[in-house]
């Protein structure tokens, strides 16, 4: 985790001379680690090493593209042979059930829950629920989720600068640890959970 953390704030600080570059490496970054280049971006800006108005639409931007992959990725899935015949398989009957009857919501919310945007995305696209709702969904989520965690490292940083320098590096990383086992733990309850459901 230090390791990506390092990555992603050498690479967009790397990228700061070009505007351009700048919010290409910011798009990239948030379309694979979302949280963590919330993070990152927001204690830069609070540094003005990244002008805010490229900050945000870069994030927003770079998730929005991520949650499209991700459910692309399980369209895509549903195509291949071996994974297709789950569509309609009583295996999985019950997850789909669940999210058709929950669908706009359990969306909107795996912004919020850490370990859940994955497979909450991909299974929508391999159930091919309705790409609309999905993206509509997804995009309230971001704008909360986003402005939330953007402004709270922003304004922290801001008011930590002076008090706490470079120590504001090893905070950030804390609270993407305890994001990380957040979503560990929420997913070894959801596999529990559907062990069980599958035993009965």
């Amino acid at each position: 985790m230090t390791h990506m953390l390092l990555f992603i704030s050498h690479l967009i600080g790397d990228s700061a001379g070009s505007m351009l570059l700048l919010s290409l490496a910011i798009v990239l970054c948030a379309s694979v680690f979302e949280d963590l280049t919330m993070i990152v971006v927001g204690v830069l800006a609070a540094d003005d090493l990244i002008p805010i108005f490229i900050a945000f639409p870069s994030i927003y931007v770079g998730i929005l593209l991520g949650d499209i992959a991700l459910y692309s990725l399980g369209r895509l899935a549903r195509t291949h042979p071996k994974l297709a015949r789950y569509v309609e398989h009583d295996f999985v009957a019950s997850l789909r059930a669940w999210l058709e009857n929950r669908y706009a919501l359990t969306v909107f919310s795996a912004s919020f829950i850490p370990g859940s945007r994955v497979p909450t995305y991909t299974a929508s696209g391999f159930f091919k629920f309705p790409f609309s709702t999905f993206i509509l969904s997804t995009i309230g989520g971001a704008l909360v989720w986003t402005t939330f965690l953007f402004s709270a490292t922003y304004w922290f940083s801001s008011l930590t600068a002076r008090w706490l320098g470079p120590a504001r590096w090893g905070i950030a990383g804390v609270l993407l640890l305890t994001l990380f086992f957040i979503g560990r733990h929420n997913l070894l309850v959801y596999r529990a959970k559907k062990e069980k459901s599958d035993a009965l």
